[in-house]
């Protein structure tokens, strides 16, 4: 005896189908959390901070080092698009965002730079003299 399941096709087909339909449509998940996205690396000399937010300028951006942690925040404005147009899809953010970074008990807060290049904030974070390894010559 042969049983019919619930869908025509089998489960992964079906599957399959409800994926492409979803692609083609808007995208329905809002705002993306975690705005700017970044990349954080470390150095035997700094830590790196690199946050990606086109569309900014340097004045924009509030960079705090405080108690171990690096806060990233400011405000993207909206892009009002032409009039008469109508958007489909709307993924660019806009409004005021917050990234919170903890350091490494080896920094040294006052020595901080940051730099805004090609919709790139760069911060870094200098890392003590003592914290950084040394050759030791054997005599």
């Amino acid at each position: 005896m042969h049983y019919r399941g619930i869908f025509h096709r089998d489960l992964f087909s079906e599957l399959e189908r409800l994926q492409r339909e979803f692609d083609g449509s808007p995208s329905i998940r809002g705002a993306a959390p975690g705005y700017p996205a970044m990349n954080v690396g470390t150095t035997s000399k700094s830590v790196e901070v690199s946050a990606f937010a086109p569309d900014m300028t340097p004045e924009e951006f509030d960079v705090q080092v405080e108690n171990g942690v690096l806060a990233i925040s400011g405000e993207r404005k909206n892009i009002v698009p032409p009039e008469g147009a109508t958007i489909h899809i709307g993924e660019h953010f806009s409004g005021h965002f917050r990234r919170v970074v903890s350091l490494p008990d080896d920094i040294e807060p006052n020595s901080t730079t940051a730099s805004y290049r090609d919709g790139v904030l760069h911060v870094c974070v200098a890392r003590r003299e003592a914290a950084q390894s040394r050759r030791i010559s054997v005599q």
